[in-house]
């Protein structure tokens, strides 16, 4: 069965446009950077929250005792038009009590290969890496 998704975006002011879906929960995205994320800032947004919650979840599954659990990406883009992304880096710095490294590195290799839609997506268009760093609570 196919999920289709609807977004909208309406021009708010300059080159701001207010985005969401028919649901709810509409952010701005400006294309100047001037009062919200760019475009291609949210999409790295959203593979840092979709990665995250991925490997969250996998990692209460396995019943790690996380206590914080950040995730920081980065991009390098291409220096003509269009300006994609080329290289993708993904750092998962989690904190917490005998966090087992094994299990980040499941938890990592499920969300970029199975999980994360972002990931698998993108992944098709860049290079992208994944690190971790786990810090005893």
């Amino acid at each position: 069965m196919t999920e289709n998704v609807h977004i909208t975006a309406q021009l708010d002011a300059g080159w701001r446009f207010i985005v969401g879906p028919e649901t709810a929960h509409p952010v701005a995205l400006d294309g100047e950077h001037l009062t919200a994320f760019s475009p291609m800032e949210m999409l790295l947004g959203s593979l840092a929250s979709c990665s995250g919650v991925s490997v969250y979840s996998i990692l209460q599954k396995r019943r790690e005792q996380v206590t914080r659990y950040e995730v920081r990406v980065s991009g390098a883009r291409a220096s003509e038009h269009p300006k994609v992304f080329t290289d993708i880096a993904i750092e998962h710095i989690i904190t917490g009590h005998h966090i087992n490294p094994a299990s980040v590195e499941r938890a990592i290799e499920l969300a970029e290969t199975r999980y994360c839609g972002v990931s698998i997506m993108l992944s098709k268009a860049a290079n992208l890496t994944n690190t971790y760093q786990i810090i005893e609570a």
